[in-house]
C-alpha cells in the first residue's frame, strides 16, 4: 500500500473485455425503459473506471425480473500493484464476501426461529447462553443484539487473523466481556461480536451450526449454490479476492476501522482471502455468493418470505424484522447518522444509505462498499458487489451517482399497486 498515492488498480481502455452479463430480459418486463436502465448501468461503470474496484458485480431486480446482472472487472490479479500475467475476470457468478452484509441473513435466521416459536427475541441472551450472563450482561437481549445496543461493540483486544478462524476463543471472550455501556442504551454497530453471539443462540437452540441451519432453511430451498458462511472448496478457484484500495489509509481510515471492526484495512483484507476463514463460520462477515444469489434473498424478503411458490418464511417475520427501532440517531461505532430495524439497515429521507429518498428501503452495507437491499417503493431488490476496500478514495462521488441513478430511474410504485406487505409507507415514527 503506497501511502502518497490513490492507490488504483488498472483499467483497460475497453471495458468491454472485462464486462460480462446473465440471464437479463427486456427492461419493459420489469416496468423500466432501456434507456433507465443503461443510464444506471454507465454510472456503474464510472464507479468502475475510478479505479478503486478490481471488480463490481451487480444484480438489480424490479417486479422480480432480472434487468441487470453484470461483472465488470477482474476477480483476481488486478490490486495497485498492477495487473498480473494471469488475472482472472470476473463473471455474475463469481464468489464473493459480502462482509457486514451477512449480518442480514444471520438476523434473518433468527427471526425464523423467533417465528416458529424456538426462542423470543426479548428473552435474555443468558437464556440461551448461561456463561454469557456474567460483568452486567444478565439483562441483556436478543432484541438489544439485534438492534444493535448490546452494549458489547468490540472485542477487546488485538484482532488478529487467528482469533477470527477460532471461534471457541471469540464465543469465551464475548461471554467473559464486560459491556461498555448498559445494553439498550448506546446505538454502537455491533460489526463482529453480536454475529458470533446469535450464531451459538442459533446452535443451541436447534443443535445444527448456523452453517447448517441457513443451508437447511435458505440455501436449499432457494436454489442457492454457494450462499452461506464461508465457501465450498469446489468454489474456491473462482472467488474474486479482495484488495486494499483507497487514500492513506495509514494515517486516518486504518484508526477508524480499528475503532469499528478491531483490525485495520489490509488485516481486513488478508483475511478474507485466507482459505481458512473460507472454511470457518463468521456470522457477522464471511457469507461468500454472487450478487444475483444475494438479491435473490432479498427479493424473497420483498416477497413477503416467499420464494417460486415456497414460503421460506411468513409475511409477518419480514414485516415485523424490517420495522424501524429508532429514527436516525448518531452510531457510536460507525460515527455516523444510522437507523436500523431488528438487523436490518433502513434508508432515509431526503438521503440515506441506498440513495437519495429510500426511506423505505431496507437491507445491509458491507466492507466497504457493498451494498445489499430491497426497495418496496420502487419494488426493486439489488446487490452492488465490490472487491476493492476503498474507504476515503476518488470513488466517493461516482458511487453517490450510482446509488441515485438507481433511486432515480427505478420509478416509485403507486402505494396501492405495491406488493401488500408493504402497501403502506413505514415511517421513523414506527417504531416497534
Amino acid at each position: 500500500m503506497k501511502i502518497l498515492s490513490t492507490n488504483t488498480c488498472y483499467v483497460p481502455d475497453d471495458l468491454n473485455q472485462v464486462i460480462r452479463s446473465k440471464d437479463e430480459v427486456a427492461a419493459e418486463l420489469g416496468g423500466m425503459t432501456e434507456k433507465q436502465v443503461q443510464k444506471i448501468w454507465d454510472s456503474v461503470e464510472c464507479l468502475y473506471k475510478t479505479g478503486n474496484y478490481p471488480l463490481i458485480t451487480l444484480c438489480l431486480r424490479r417486479q422480480g425480473q432480472i434487468l441487470l446482472n453484470r461483472s465488470i472487472g477482474y476477480a483476481q490479479g488486478n490490486s495497485p500493484d498492477g495487473l498480473a500475467t494471469d488475472a482472472k475476470i470476473g463473471t455474475p457468478d463469481t464468489p464473493v464476501c459480502l462482509f457486514s452484509a451477512s449480518k442480514m441473513v444471520t438476523a434473518m435466521l433468527v427471526h425464523m426461529l423467533d417465528e416458529r416459536g424456538d426462542l423470543n427475541l426479548l428473552d435474555p441472551i443468558s437464556y440461551y447462553i448461561p456463561e454469557y450472563g456474567v460483568n452486567g450482561k444478565r439483562r441483556a437481549t436478543l432484541f438489544h443484539l439485534l438492534s444493535h445496543r448490546g452494549g458489547i461493540p468490540r472485542i477487546e483486544g488485538e484482532v488478529t487473523p487467528e482469533l477470527l478462524f477460532d471461534e471457541k476463543e471469540i464465543l469465551k471472550r464475548l461471554c467473559a466481556a464486560k459491556p461498555v455501556s448498559p445494553s439498550g442504551t448506546h446505538l454502537a454497530y455491533h460489526a463482529v461480536t453480536a454475529g458470533y453471539i446469535l450464531g451459538e443462540v442459533v446452535k443451541r437452540v436447534t443443535g445444527q451450526s448456523v452453517r447448517e441451519y441457513l443451508a437447511e432453511h435458505i440455501e436449499k430451498p432457494m436454489g442457492l449454490d454457494y450462499f452461506n458462511y464461508g465457501l465450498k472448496p469446489e468454489y474456491r478457484a473462482d472467488v474474486a479476492l479482495n484488495y486494499a484500495t483507497g487514500m492513506h489509509p495509514s494515517l486516518g481510515t486504518d484508526r477508524y476501522l480499528e475503532h469499528v471492526l478491531g483490525a485495520g484495512l489490509q488485516t481486513a483484507v488478508d483475511i478474507t482471502n485466507d482459505t481458512r476463514f473460507m472454511d470457518t463460520i463468521c456470522p457477522a462477515g464471511n457469507i461468500y455468493t454472487s450478487a444475483e444469489q444475494s438479491g435473490r434473498f432479498f427479493e424473497m424478503l420483498l416477497s413477503g418470505g416467499e420464494y417460486q411458490g415456497k414460503q421460506v418464511m411468513s409475511a409477518k417475520t419480514v414485516f415485523r424484522s424490517t420495522l424501524p427501532t429508532s429514527g436516525v440517531s448518531i452510531d457510536r461505532s460507525l460515527l455516523a447518522p444510522m437507523r436500523y430495524a431488528l438487523g436490518p439497515m433502513l434508508g432515509s429521507n431526503p438521503i440515506g444509505l441506498f440513495g437519495p429518498m429510500t426511506g423505505q428501503a431496507f437491507g445491509h452495507i458491507g466492507f466497504s462498499n457493498i451494498l445489499c437491499w430491497a426497495d418496496p417503493e420502487r419494488d426493486i431488490s439489488v446487490s452492488l458487489l465490490t472487491t476493492g476496500k476503498s474507504v476515503v478514495g476518488t470513488h466517493l462521488p461516482a458511487l453517490a451517482k450510482t446509488l441515485y441513478q438507481i433511486s432515480s430511474n427505478c420509478p416509485k410504485i403507486p402505494k396501492n399497486q405495491r406488493r401488500s406487505l408493504f402497501a403502506t409507507d413505514r415511517s421513523e415514527n414506527d417504531l416497534v
